[in-house]
């Protein structure tokens, strides 16, 4: 039995690894009072009881219950943007490495990806580290994503029937292309340079898409649709929750919700002879939030990755 504390439990994404979790023999879920929950002493007595700690919340306050972790066997699983490019934090991707799958079987601290990132990371990291691409490739993405992941008030703006009617339309946010995902994109792919990242929020609840588009002309090595597909599906072949959309599977439409409630990554490559589309479509809630948090948990406590998530 594991005892299992969710520091911010009531947000979209503790909701939802409290969901998975709550139906399991074998954990034991800490639970706060409503009027406890912003009592420092009392978090502290939960957080340094616990096997697994899940925090689900703002980065100042994850930052702050790191500091009330007084138990060094606590083994802490951070869903915030506030450690994920500390060096001293395991980046919780297991799909990246057998070496990272190790380094999250071991971990004690661990920052959870954050969903955009995940969709960039699993197309753009590999073809790094297979010298496809160079490090300094002007990269450019768009990710499009449901309104689940921007927070309670946008949610409840969403919903409103009586809501405004900009909220009908897809939006681009970040305008300034400095999203607070492009750091951890950036250091986990090895890159020299940001790339340029516009997402954009959409009436639909969750899924996402993270697309990349290449120049065939400026990469490193002159690989073509048909073998960078091949080159996906054998990067991730023993991958239990990334899969490769084979060449009859391209779709007239790609939908960003075709994986909404699942904890699948498929990744789409397609394009001609001068340009290269590859997107990577993903649940913001799942593979890129509670979902990877859950079988982050699962590897950590050395046990099957697919528990609480098939």
């Amino acid at each position: 039995m594991y005892n299992v504390f969710i520091d911010g439990k009531d947000g979209t994404t503790g909701l939802q690894i409290y969901d998975r979790l709550g139906k399991r023999g074998d954990i034991k879920l800490i639970t706060l009072p409503e009027e406890l929950r912003k009592n420092e002493k009392a978090r502290a007595e939960c957080l340094n009881s616990a096997d697994i700690c899940f925090l689900c919340l703002p980065d100042d306050a994850a930052r702050q219950a790191v500091s009330l972790v007084r138990n060094h066997a606590v083994r802490i699983i951070d869903a915030s943007t506030a450690h994920r490019t500390n060096p001293e934090w395991v980046y919780g991707f297991p799909e990246l490495s057998a070496e990272r799958r190790e380094q999250i079987a071991k971990a004690n601290r661990l920052a959870n990806p954050g969903c955009y990132a995940t969709g960039f990371i699993s197309i753009v990291a590999p073809l790094v580290k297979g010298g496809i691409v160079s490090p300094d490739y002007p990269f450019t993405a768009q990710g499009i994503s449901g309104y689940s992941g921007a927070g309670k008030k946008a949610i409840l703006a969403y919903e409103d029937p009586q809501r405004d009617k900009e909220l009908d339309a897809p939006r681009h946010y970040a305008l300034g292309l400095a999203h607070k995902h492009l750091p951890e994109m950036v250091r986990e792919c090895g890159l020299t340079f940001s790339p340029v990242f516009t997402p954009v929020v959409c009436d639909f609840y969750c899924g996402m898409t993270v697309t990349v588009p290449l120049h065939r002309r400026l990469m490193a090595k002159k690989a073509d649709v048909d073998t960078i597909r091949e080159y996906f599906a054998e990067y991730y072949a023993t991958q239990n929750y990334v899969k490769i959309a084979s060449n009859s599977e391209i779709p007239a439409f790609l939908s960003a919700n075709s994986l909404a409630g699942t904890n699948y990554l498929k990744i789409y490559v397609s394009g001609n002879d001068e340009q290269i589309f590859i997107a990577a479509v993903l649940d913001n809630l799942g593979k890129g939030a509670s979902g990877a948090a859950v079988q982050n948990m699962n590897i950590m406590l050395g046990l099957d990755e697919r528990i609480s998530l098939d």
